[in-house]
């Protein structure tokens, strides 16, 4: 199943089993989202349940705070990654504080879907990596899908969390294929490990997450056994997975798309070194996109991380052969 399929299902899924879920946003009706994420939910339950609205971001997620406050449980989807924007003081402002401002009198049971990040040959507003405005936002919770299977299952919990997710999807990932079982269930708040290995650790999230594998592929290959983990969730973040994954290799390498300064990679680097110090046989190093507005289409290519640029960074971790 493609993620794009796994995030259909589990959507659809969501709506048959309580009622109280609505899915909105810009054309996700009749033509099933750009990404034709949401394609088929309309003619199955019906326009009061799947609805397309006005080209007024601020307005839907107003509108999915009402919703929210009074019993429903909104799914909003924001067409690409920069065009959640004009609604952003809406979600810093009112959908991560009011949990807080009433003492949780009243809660925000509201999920914000975000294609986001690079390698489709978008233009610009249509690529951006903006996962560090909302990771850095408390009251929100961030997650990220690598998998169809946590493309599923991580929806799924996003959509019965009774407070307010930030749903990213990797849009280079939407037709990525893997097996999906419905009865898997992913926690919110945890990472995983996607590859043993016990000689240097790759940290990765969304589209990074395959990239870190093919790094290691090709890395295992010139005698590296790298491990990688899969972070999944920004915030919360599961400092005791990533803390025992670097603690056994003793070297770590973060990888993101986005701008490294003041950057999610900034704060799983702060926080590995914080926590594994002296476990470290080299500083962490970071491989992200560069701190420039999004390349264009023809020069993304430059722009995004590969597989090179990690295993640069790879052979700086202080190996016992360089000495």
């Amino acid at each position: 199943m493609t993620m794009a399929a796994a995030l259909n299902l589990a959507l659809a899924d969501a709506l048959a089993a309580d009622a109280d879920v609505v899915v909105f946003g810009e054309d996700v009706g009749a033509l099933g989202g750009v990404f034709r994420i949401t394609d088929g939910i309309t003619a199955r339950f019906g326009e009061d349940r799947c609805f397309d609205t006005p080209l007024a971001e601020s307005g839907i997620i107003g509108t999915a705070v009402g919703m929210a406050m009074n019993g429903l449980r909104p799914v909003v989807e924001m067409q690409f990654d920069a065009f959640a924007l004009p609604a952003f003081e809406q979600i810093v402002s009112h959908v991560a504080k009011l949990g807080n401002r009433t003492r949780g009198g009243i809660r925000m049971p509201l999920v914000i879907r975000i294609p986001f990040g690079g390698g489709i040959g978008g233009v610009e507003h249509h690529c951006d990596s903006s996962e560090a405005y909302y990771a850095h936002t408390p009251g929100l919770t961030v997650v990220s899908p690598s998998t169809p299977q946590d493309a599923y299952s991580l929806l799924r919990a996003a959509i019965a969390s009774p407070d307010p997710v930030v749903f990213l999807e990797p849009k280079k990932l939407y037709w990525s294929k893997g097996e999906v079982d419905t009865t898997v269930t992913a926690e919110i708040g945890s990472a995983r490990i996607a590859r043993d290995g016990t000689d240097v650790t790759l940290l990765a999230y969304g589209a990074s997450v395959p990239l870190a594998l093919e790094a290691a592929e090709v890395a295992a290959a010139e005698g590296r056994s790298v491990q990688v983990v899969d972070v999944r969730s920004l915030s919360p973040f599961d400092d005791d997975t990533v803390t025992a994954a670097v603690r056994s290799t003793g070297r770590a390498v973060v990888i993101a798309e986005a701008p490294g300064y003041v950057s999610v990679a900034s704060e799983i680097q702060a926080r590995v070194f914080e926590r594994c110090f002296e476990y470290l046989a080299a500083p962490v190093r970071r491989v992200t996109g560069f701190d420039t507005p999004y390349a264009p289409p023809k020069f993304e290519h430059w722009y995004l991380p590969d597989v090179d640029r990690v295993l640069d960074a790879i052979d700086t971790l202080h190996w016992d052969e360089d000495a």
